[in-house]
């Protein structure tokens, strides 16, 4: 059991990343804030109940996830509003040290996909649906492992990694779909 004199010692260290999480789900700065907010309410709340030793920043962030959720189905989805700023780095898969055997070394698609603007990746996560769009922003933008997403959206290890695969390979389409119409694809477009 925590003692709720601690909780903002120990919980609030989390508020940035919370915030960047919210805001990739809510898609609107003020959203975002809200549902930290009410995020934070609902820790406090429920700190004493809180066992020290696990995981805080997991339990955080399954807070905040069934409060979006819980929010979501109520409100049944506002106008879009895209403010991803973070996104431009996804799926970087490697980092090269010179910049020469970079280019050298780099696969046809690594090189397609620097070309494509952050806008483009913006779009391409935001098209995927909401199942999906949970699972991919959880593991490759805030780095929780299958076990911590299941925990966060109440839902098996298995229905994760599902759910994770479907994500990144609509994912991996619509940045394919983005590349072609930037007309960066060339003749690597032929190997699809």
């Amino acid at each position: 059991m925590a003692d709720r004199a601690n909780f903002e010692r120990e919980a609030l260290v989390y508020a940035s990343p919370l915030y960047s999480a919210a805001l990739r789900m809510t898609r609107n700065p003020a959203d975002a804030e809200d549902l930290v907010q009410e995020t934070y309410l609902k820790a406090y709340r429920a700190y004493d109940r809180f066992t020290e030793g696990t995981n805080l920043r997991a339990w955080l962030y399954r807070i905040l996830t069934n409060t979006f959720i819980n929010g979501y189905r109520k409100q049944k989805r506002r106008p879009r509003e895209i403010d991803l700023a973070e996104v431009e780095d996804l799926y970087m898969y490697r980092k090269i040290t010179s910049a020469e055997a970079g280019r050298a070394a780099r696969s046809a698609e690594d090189q397609v996909f620097d070309s494509l603007g952050g806008e483009d990746v913006r779009r391409a996560i935001d098209s995927l649906p909401e199942p999906y769009r949970m699972p991919v922003l959880l593991a490759d933008l805030q780095g929780f492992s299958y076990k911590e997403i299941a925990a966060m959206l109440d839902i098996p290890i298995g229905t994760v990694m599902s759910r994770l695969h479907r994500g990144r390979k609509a994912l991996q389409k619509a940045l394919w779909e983005a590349a072609e119409e930037h007309g960066l694809l060339g003749a690597a477009g032929d190997r699809k």
